[in-house]
């Protein structure tokens, strides 16, 4: 299981606020911002399915962008997916691939994609 993962992003005050827009449907708010590169912090409130760091378990920070990475985040219901799929593209993201079954991955991959400001492929993921 990860702890947390980070990605830099190219402006990190219009990356912020679109995450926190798009990860509200799955729970995830602002959990910390740090002055060193900048950087900021989300999470999930403990005790549900959250990583132990109080910082969050998902960090953006200005930096240079390496858009060929894929982040998935775990949804609890297949209509957190289609909200975080709405939450996402009223942000200004861009859509890359509307909330729906994928069954070339198992039967009940239920999932939606979109480009995040810099280009990262941000996906949303319910398994049941």
């Amino acid at each position: 299981m990860l702890d947390h993962i980070g990605i830099d992003v190219s402006d990190l005050a219009r990356s912020k606020a679109f995450y926190q827009a798009a990860l509200a449907p799955l729970r995830y708010r602002l959990t910390k911002e740090a002055p060193q590169r900048p950087a900021a912090g989300f999470g999930v409130p403990q005790g549900q399915g959250a990583s132990t760091d109080p910082a969050g378990d998902f960090w953006i920070a200005q930096g240079t962008p390496t858009p060929s990475v894929h982040i998935a985040f775990n949804a609890a219901s297949r209509a957190d997916v289609d909200a975080f799929h709405k939450a996402a593209l009223a942000a200004g993201g861009r859509d890359n691939g509307p909330p729906g079954l994928r069954p070339q991955y198992h039967a009940n991959y239920y999932g939606a994609f979109v480009l995040d400001p810099d280009g990262y492929n941000i996906e949303a993921v319910c398994h049941v």
